[in-house]
């Protein structure tokens, strides 16, 4: 029986057609409500198709505004078209949230060029001024242009990086190469070093965010690819924009939304995807969410994050005094230093502001102002919490008297 356990699974009808049409990597053929951005990109990379250096370009833009999506596009489109034109074009992607350091984005633009039975830059062990001379004769063998996207380049470690890289065309004779970051931070070329911006001399775009009309057609299209005919309830995709629209128009929040809802669904044994199914995803989405953010706070941040639940279960009202007796109790238990208020209150406003807890200052008359807390669902969050080896055992801790004088 174990033997077959996928047997049945495998079989069963599958509301999907191409799932992977709904993940934020597929780059689709159409990219509705972006043609601007296009056309304004591919003008400036126009002059690679004529062997000329194109400008460098900053896109910003919120989260899932398509910024990826359309520089990966035009990647595409300008190696296509170099091919017809035998006009040498290349293009390289790197994330730097995954490849951030100096040596490593040095190293991954150096090896895009390199045969595989040349020598490659190894992962670590080279000094950075032999990686940028190998990246330089790499580049400079293709007697061609290169655009060189940096994706979330903002998670950049120091601005050495994008200095070197902005210099390259100096060291080049037969070659051009030209950048373009991607970031969801619009000041972030406001802290780079006056060098570094001297030699960037880029271009900027701002993508905005999406509609809830906008994300309706995005949908649309991605769905009929996605999905066996007549398995979308009619109201499902404009649920999922619509809910999507609130979150700044986030076009990979609708995508997850329309994709998780269609596995509750088929693990469900249901042969069509409605309204109940996006509900139960937005709450999935969500809760994975929290879990992600919650697993990656620092241990005081947890401790305050743990005495708002206890506070908020006992009291059921809490403000940031009765929080703070809490967690000085925590810490005195776990055996960890005890932050000052101010400190703690910064952690609240910290937590508040990632949507863990709501922490909104009332007035208490001639008391002053306080801070209400409340948790968004705390017993998940506690159960969360209490598994972390670094928290104190709460399970017979009883919280101090709550304060008269609210």
């Amino acid at each position: 029986m174990m033997k077959d356990i996928f047997q049945g699974l495998i079989e069963a009808n599958t509301i999907f057609k191409n799932k992977e049409v709904l993940r934020p990597s597929y780059v689709p053929e159409v990219l509705p409500h972006r043609e601007r951005q296009i056309k304004e990109l591919a003008s400036i990379l126009a002059p690679a198709l004529r062997g000329e250096t194109p400008s460098n370009v900053f896109i910003y833009g919120k989260t899932g505004t398509g910024k990826t999506a359309v520089a990966k596009f035009m990647g595409k489109q300008l190696m296509e078209k170099g091919k017809q034109l035998g006009v040498e074009t290349n293009f390289v992607y790197i994330n730097c949230e995954i490849v951030d350091t100096q040596y490593r984005v040095l190293q991954n633009v150096a090896n895009h060029f390199i045969n595989i039975w040349e020598e490659r830059v190894p992962f670590t062990g080279w000094p950075t001024d032999e990686v940028y001379r190998k990246l330089v004769e790499s580049i400079e063998s293709t007697k061609g242009v290169a655009v060189i996207v940096l994706d979330e380049v903002d998670k950049l470690k120091g601005d050495e990086v994008l200095y070197n890289l902005s210099r390259l065309n100096y060291d080049l004779d037969k070659a051009r190469i030209s950048i373009i970051g991607i970031s969801n931070d619009l000041k972030f070329t406001e802290f780079l070093d006056p060098r570094v911006k001297s030699s960037l001399g880029q271009e900027n775009m701002v993508f905005p965010p999406y509609s809830a009309d906008e994300l309706c057609d995005i949908l649309g299209e991605r769905a009929k690819k996605a999905f066996r005919e007549d398995v979308i309830e009619n109201n499902v995709i404009s649920l999922c924009a619509a809910l999507a629209a609130q979150e700044h128009g986030d076009a990979r929040r609708a995508l997850d939304l329309l994709r998780v809802s269609a596995e509750i669904a088929e693990r469900m044994g249901e042969e069509r995807v409605v309204e109940k199914h996006v509900r139960m995803a937005e709450n999935k989405i969500e809760m994975d969410r929290v879990k992600e953010i919650v697993k990656t706070l620092p241990i005081q941040s947890k401790l305050v994050l743990m005495a708002a639940i206890i506070g908020d279960e006992t009291y059921g009202s809490l403000n940031t005094g009765e929080l703070f007796n809490i967690y000085r109790d925590l810490c005195r238990m776990k055996g960890i230093n005890i932050l000052t208020q101010r400190r703690v209150a910064d952690l609240i406003s910290e937590l508040d502001m990632l949507g863990i807890i709501n922490a909104r200052v009332v007035s208490k008359g001639r008391y002053g102002r306080t801070r209400e807390i409340e948790i968004s669902t705390p017993l998940k969050i506690k159960e969360l919490l209490t598994r972390d080896e670094a928290m104190p055992d709460v399970s017979n801790y009883k919280p101090p008297m709550q304060s008269k004088l609210l």
